[in-house]
């Protein structure tokens, strides 16, 4: 009896092993085989020019932080963009709108379009392993962003020089014309839309490896021109607007640091100084923010064939580098501009104002000449209409039933007829007392 359940027993830990045994041999075999799998679609993916957002991860890490990074960049950079175009707004309403002014509001809508629009693509777009968002979304994401990136690379050229011909003659700021202002936002926008064009072209949804992706599909006859494409964009749209800018902006900052001889003419030089350190300083926060996107696209647009590819943690946190844009340039506004800051609070004080108390104005009827007991009447809500010559004159009466007349009191009547019944001589007599001297003695 003892012999049969020690050989049970034998039997039963021999079982175990060997299924232990090829559990983790089938672990060990599922492990190398994903690794292999992931390691040739790695391989197979090299050589993709992946579009519109998309990144194949396997990290979920990444999957996590970069969408919640965008989300929280769309929150600050809405509220700061919204206070700059409810600042701007308010100017417009007070008084006519300038070209510094137009074209800062230029950047905050093209800095909202960016982040109501693109950034939740994006963010979904790195949250997900496989393209869902459509065809239509991904042939338009990549144009659009880079067409509102242009149009804000292009308005830092025409706002610097504007600051220019703010800071050498005031004057000519002043006198731009509204259909001026328009055909420049028009023209921005319209050059913006066309420099990256074929990125709609290309870019398309294709199914690699049983998974639906958005790519890039250049086909072999536009192969040289997207080659060109690719070394000619970023030179047109990020250095030679740069160069031009940084040009504007110090010739303006060494216009204002002259001395001016009139005194007029100080409060001018002071504000276009302030204007011109607080545009530079968003141009050149948007250069540095906006680099690495650039660095990552000459890597990818001409990777060697079996070159490394960009780590896509470097890929993705230069798109939330360039998305930060939106957020930082209201920032600097609100922050370094005194403009902006009186602005911001005439529309925190009108939004935060209670509604005055009306206080209750007793009106004296037209033909009541009797003043009320107790009550005299307030010059602010009665008008007294009175004659030069005591006499009504015959147009008068129709003003007089369209007002209301202020009723006289009776002293005081009384004590301009004894005024106006004195000689006028007496009046204007300079020695009184030799006069009266003279009435006594002649009375005597």
């Amino acid at each position: 009896m003892q012999k049969s359940q020690r050989e049970r027993k034998t039997n039963l830990n021999k079982k175990l092993t060997s299924a232990g045994r090829s559990w983790m041999e089938k672990a060990m075999l599922a492990s190398v085989f994903a690794d292999s799998n992931s390691s040739n679609m790695n391989e197979s993916l090299a050589h993709l020019h992946f579009a519109g957002g998309y990144l194949p991860s396997d990290s979920k890490d990444w999957r996590t932080i970069i969408p919640s990074l965008l989300m929280a960049v769309c929150l600050v950079g809405l509220v700061g963009n919204l206070c700059v175009i409810g600042i701007l707004l308010h100017g417009v309403w007070k008084r006519k709108p300038s070209m510094i002014h137009s074209l800062i509001l230029n950047l905050s809508l093209a800095d909202i379009s960016l982040l109501l629009l693109s950034a939740p693509v994006r963010a979904t777009a790195y949250s997900k392993g496989v393209w869902d968002l459509g065809w239509f979304v991904c042939k338009s994401s990549d144009w659009f962003i880079h067409m509102c990136m242009a149009a804000k690379s292009l308005t830092f050229v025409v706002v610097a020089k504007a600051c220019f011909m703010y800071a050498s003659d005031p004057a000519k700021q002043v006198s731009i014309q509204n259909c001026t202002i328009w055909s420049v936002l028009v023209a921005i926008w319209v050059v913006a839309s066309l420099l990256p064009l074929p990125e709609w072209f290309f870019s398309t949804t294709r199914h690699h490896a049983g998974v639906e992706m958005c790519l890039m599909d250049v086909p072999a006859v536009a192969e040289e021109f997207m080659a060109m494409f690719g070394k000619l964009y970023p030179l047109l749209v990020f250095c030679l607007p740069l160069l031009l800018a940084g040009f504007y902006f110090w010739r303006a900052y060494d216009q204002c640091k002259k001395r001016c001889t009139k005194t007029q003419n100080l409060g001018n030089q002071m504000r276009s100084k302030q204007l011109t350190v607080t545009l530079l300083s968003t141009a050149a926060t948007s250069a540095l923010l906006w680099l690495p996107e650039w660095i990552a696209w000459l890597w990818v647009w001409h990777l060697k064939a079996g070159g490394p590819m960009p780590p896509q943690g470097f890929i993705a946190l230069s798109q939330v580098l360039m998305f930060s844009i939106s957020t930082a340039n209201p920032l600097i506004f609100l922050l370094m501009s005194e403009e902006f800051k009186a602005g911001l609070k005439d529309i925190w004080k009108w939004v935060t104002r209670k509604p005055a108390a009306t206080s209750e104005v007793q009106e004296v009827p037209a033909g009541n000449t009797e003043a009320l007991p107790g009550k005299a009447p307030s010059p602010e809500t009665q008008t007294c209409i009175l004659d030069t010559d005591g006499r009504g004159s015959p147009d008068s009466g129709k003003e007089r039933t369209d007002k209301v007349v202020v009723p006289i009191l009776p002293d005081v009547e009384q004590f301009w007829h004894e005024r106006d019944a004195v000689p006028l001589a007496q009046d204007n007599d300079p020695i009184p007392w030799e006069r009266q001297g003279q009435e006594t003695e002649g009375c005597n």
